[in-house]
């Protein structure tokens, strides 16, 4: 049987990126009238089946991928969330799919509006790329009328299936480290409840630390952002302990730089003073001296999940939904200091 074409295809007989490819073929915005008509062109000389095109005949028959992210995960985590996203285009642009973006501002969430991509029929289905908030996930599976997968988050109370990093065994694989190197005074940085995956991974930190018979201090659990909406705008300046710990477990990698800066502003170095853990696999540039050790999110194996899960849904799939959880690995780095 001849081989299906793909937009790889295309994109490699005209020497262009498989996102151009992509944006030509499914009338997006990006790519000039010339490399767009030569495009299609191509496709339709190659019997590539899903050119966008006005008439009925001709309407792409791939399936449509939506992607939404909430503001505030571009102003907490705009490095993390712009490469899971980048991730999860490519993912569905390798199985034959189009993927369309859109933004979930405050208000959209606050007043329940829906997002244009579903009120004007754009995609097949949607992938919601960290937690909205405010109930807005409750009311997309409500009214969106389309298959979902939540990205980075989870909902223990529907049936929407969601992929999400193992935090409570990255953070605990990081705290063991940290215990290996002898330290026993260690304090986690991170808000409580204000995300699921803090919560994890504050759970991972303190089975680490009963397991070695450690006590968790309660000055030693520092809030990192705001508990209602998961912002982290007003914690610039971390409140730590009177007597300074001899380790930090930070909930993420943006955590972690914020904290050295202001144990730099201290007179404190990383790690000759104190030693910073992070999460997420942010790459390794140093920051302020050390680049941090840290549990890196396997963003591609995510992404692949995710649009695995929205490709089952869309086509009518009989699978069992959950929680689906990927692994990570932990990457030592410099920000970690061996005491006696």
């Amino acid at each position: 049987m001849k081989k299906a074409v793909t937009m790889s295809d295309i994109a490699k007989r005209l020497g262009v990126s498989t996102v151009s490819v992509s944006k030509a073929l499914s009338g997006q915005k990006g790519v000039s009238k010339p490399v767009r008509e030569q495009i299609i062109a191509l496709a339709r000389e190659m019997g590539y089946r899903s050119i966008h095109a006005d008439s009925e005949a001709e309407k792409e028959t791939s399936y449509r991928v939506g992607v939404l992210m909430p503001s505030s995960a571009l102003e907490t985590f705009d490095s993390f969330y712009w490469r899971l996203y980048q991730a999860v285009s490519e993912k569905a642009i390798a199985r034959n799919c189009f993927s369309g973006y859109e933004n979930l501002t405050e208000e959209m969430t606050r007043q329940k509006v829906l997002p244009r991509l579903v009120t004007d029929k754009m995609v097949d289905g949607l992938i919601v790329l960290g937690k909205p908030g405010n109930g807005y996930e409750e009311f997309l599976q409500e009214r969106s009328g389309l298959p979902l997968v939540f990205l980075d988050f989870y909902d223990t109370s529907s049936e929407v299936d969601c992929i999400v990093s193992d935090s409570f065994y990255g953070t605990y694989l990081l705290t063991s480290h940290l215990i290996a190197q002898g330290h026993r005074d260690i304090a986690f940085v991170g808000t409580l409840f204000s995300t699921e995956s803090i919560t994890d991974r504050y759970f991972g930190y303190q089975k680490a630390m009963m397991e070695n018979g450690l006590r968790v201090p309660f000055d030693h659990v520092i809030p990192d952002r705001e508990a209602q909406d998961g912002t982290d705008k007003s914690f610039e300046r971390f409140i730590f302990p009177k007597k300074m710990p001899t380790a930090f477990v930070c909930n993420c990698d943006v955590t972690a730089r914020k904290l050295i800066r202001n144990l730099k502003e201290l007179g404190l170095s990383v790690p000759g003073d104190v030693s910073v853990t992070g999460f997420d696999g942010y790459p390794g540039e140093k920051e302020l001296g050390a680049a941090i050790t840290t549990y890196a999110v396997d963003l591609q194996a995510m992404a692949k999940e995710a649009v695995k899960s929205l490709i089952r849904q869309m086509s009518g799939e009989s699978f069992a939904k959950g929680i689906h959880v990927v692994e990570g690995k932990l990457l030592h780095r410099e920000s970690v200091k061996k005491i006696k």
